[in-house]
């Protein structure tokens, strides 16, 4: 009986070989003006890569899901957005974050004072300031709730894109 032996040759196959990247390019601007943002990616249901905006990320080519975030905003903002990474190519995904600037200020008795103030949307705390704490936060409507001494005073503020506003609580 003769036994053959055949060679499957593997070193001669080409190599199989993943799905070449791409990068995305993410670009941050508040109100029109450049800022900072972080960035992450999604792929296949998976976070792939993440970063700060100040520079490209390497991603697999495809779909995929960018959250961009602009840093330093107390209601933390995200935008999400889908876009297609072509393989060697550069995507670029910019969002623009309408925001403004608000400062709770607490007097007593005509003094300048100290309390608490929670600052709410849709009937969830989003975070609390000092008194004549300025504080961004997108654009919208809000709750800011302000508490000195067993007392609570509740105040509707709607703030605009670029505005500056300054609430008074008076005890």
């Amino acid at each position: 009986m003769m036994a053959i032996v055949v060679g499957l040759g593997l070193s001669a196959m080409p190599a199989v070989t993943a799905a070449q990247d791409g990068q995305i390019q993410c670009n941050v601007t508040e109100n029109g003006a450049p800022s900072n943002g972080t960035v992450a990616v999604e792929h296949n249901g998976r976070t792939v890569a993440s970063g700060s905006c100040n520079r490209a990320l390497s991603v697999p080519a495809g779909k995929s899901k960018v959250t961009l975030r602009l840093e330093g905003l107390l209601d933390n903002p995200a935008q999400t957005i889908e876009v297609v990474v072509a393989a060697g190519k550069t995507t670029p995904v910019t969002a623009d974050f309408k925001t403004a600037v608000l400062e709770v200020r607490i007097e007593a008795k005509g003094q300048r004072g100290t309390g608490l103030v929670a600052v709410e949307k849709d009937g969830k705390r989003l975070g609390t300031l000092g008194s004549g704490v300025a504080a961004r936060l997108s654009a919208g409507a809000y709750e800011v709730v302000v508490k000195l001494g067993g007392q609570e005073q509740r105040h509707a503020v709607d703030l605009r894109p670029g505005q500056r506003r300054v609430v008074r609580a008076q005890f």
